[in-house]
């Protein structure tokens, strides 16, 4: 931010300029209400082929299994011709539940936000942090990762506010991220 003195000289408030600097990391490259609202043709058109999804509040509400819509989605995203690929931090047990019904690749246990399973999905995809995108609705795991690891992000709302608890006490810094995140958007 800037601001003039009383002599005219523009000066940038720096203290403003720290904070910003310090969640910029974290902030997503798009934020929408819903994974189901995104224009996946759009994306297709501008050159992406491989969509990487967490699971949990991002496809169906936590640990649930994989509904109508989430089916849907996976079947429209077949025809369009993108590749996709489930990273999720969960055991293997659940992400093989879900993806029973999708039949698309995976990676469990991801440890997300490290950037090594960020690119064993693209590997396993045949694309690169080019033509890729990253879906989720965690600032600290899935933005923060794929950003880490170069790939386009989209942060989607989380679909049920029922979460586990340490997912629950990592929303309130979230909320202080968004807000710096919103007000940059705002300019």
């Amino acid at each position: 931010m800037f601001y003039a003195n009383a002599a005219g000289d523009i000066r940038i408030n720096k203290e403003r300029e720290k904070d910003i600097e310090m969640f910029e990391k974290f902030f997503p490259d798009a934020y929408k209400a819903s994974t189901y609202i995104i224009e996946f043709e759009e994306l297709y058109k501008e050159g992406y082929r491989g969509l990487i999804f967490d699971i949990d509040n991002t496809l169906v509400p936590h640990g649930k299994p994989a509904d109508d819509r989430a089916k849907k989605l996976f079947s429209r995203l077949r025809e369009i011709g993108f590749k996709c690929c489930l990273l999720s931090n969960n055991k293997e047990e659940r992400v093989k539940k879900f993806n029973e019904e999708i039949g698309v690749n995976y990676i469990y246990n991801a440890h997300k936000p490290s950037k090594k399973n960020y690119k064993k999905a693209m590997e396993l995809m045949g694309t690169d942090v080019h033509n890729t995108i990253f879906i989720g609705d965690q600032l600290f795991t899935d933005v923060y990762g794929a950003k880490r690891t170069g790939i386009r992000n989209i942060l989607v709302k989380p679909i049920h506010p029922k979460e586990e608890i340490q997912i629950v006490l990592k929303r309130y810094l979230e909320k202080i991220v968004l807000y710096f995140y919103k007000k940059e958007r705002k300019k």
